[in-house]
């Protein structure tokens, strides 16, 4: 990061940890001398609405944060630069040292590295991304959606959430691999035609959701307890549970997934 000078103009983003300062729904714009930025540290992460946007170094303000989640509803690149800076946050945050040497790190100024400041050293480190696969799984006019564990906190059944499945991509695993390892420890399902849907930044903390639709081959539901509540089939022309937000790469998958139930 560098030191932010009086006369830098542009958007600003202020985080702490996966929370954003967005007064009016809107990022503060101006003059860095104006806000009183000048002599902080921050970087220029990118452009917003064609204006330069910094990211600020986090700051103990009294400042209302909103969650990154709050922020769904914004047309995706404006949702990723965000997720972006708040991955950038917890990168520097978490890499203050040297894991090499234990010395201090700090931002180079040439790309978004945390550098070994130990001239002997100089080991970098580039910002960690954690890849998880998210599938939907269709069986004939059917998807197959799920409770987690973490979306049944409602005391009334009704409203929890069903989504797709998801887990993170284990060390020597292709993201095929993956996705029937995931689906067959959560349901029992084992699955076929795994292709390729899409991805999206998922900065909580610093995940990259990969994508997937396939199709059910055999197996009966049998529950992974420790992680699922309930998993069904539900037909794509009944009433379906509460599903995920606007914006969320789980209901685009959801979405497409009932158009191929359809045509089925």
């Amino acid at each position: 990061m560098k030191t932010i000078q009086p006369s830098d103009n542009g958007f600003w983003m202020l985080t702490q940890d996966s929370t954003v300062y967005f007064p009016n729904d809107q990022l503060l714009y101006g003059n860095a001398k104006d806000l009183g930025f000048t002599g902080l540290k921050g970087m220029r992460i990118g452009d917003w609405e064609q204006r330069p946007l910094y990211l600020l170094e986090e700051q103990h303000d009294e400042y209302r944060y909103i969650n990154l989640r709050d922020l769904l509803v914004l047309p995706e690149v404006k949702f990723n630069l965000l997720s972006r800076g708040v991955e950038l946050n917890h990168f520097i945050k978490t890499h203050q040292f040297c894991g090499t040497c234990g010395y201090h790190n700090h931002m180079a100024e040439d790309e978004w590295v945390m550098q070994c400041s130990n001239e002997h050293c100089n080991y970098r480190t580039y910002p960690v991304i954690c890849p998880s696969i998210i599938v939907a799984v269709r069986r004939g006019d059917e998807i197959l959606l799920a409770n987690h564990k973490r979306h049944s906190s409602p005391i009334d059944k009704k409203d929890r959430m069903y989504t797709t499945l998801a887990g993170f991509v284990e060390v020597g695993e292709s993201f095929e691999q993956t996705v029937q390892r995931e689906v067959f420890e959560e349901t029992g399902i084992k699955i076929k035609n795994i292709r390729y849907f899409g991805s999206q930044p998922w900065a909580f903390p610093n995940s990259q959701m990969v994508g997937f639709l396939a199709d059910y081959e055999s197996g009966d539901i049998k529950l992974q307890e420790a992680e699922i509540v309930d998993a069904k089939w539900f037909k794509f022309n009944e009433q379906l549970p509460n599903l995920p937000p606007e914006g969320t790469i789980a209901l685009k998958l959801i979405k497409a997934t009932l158009d191929l139930c359809a045509k089925e």
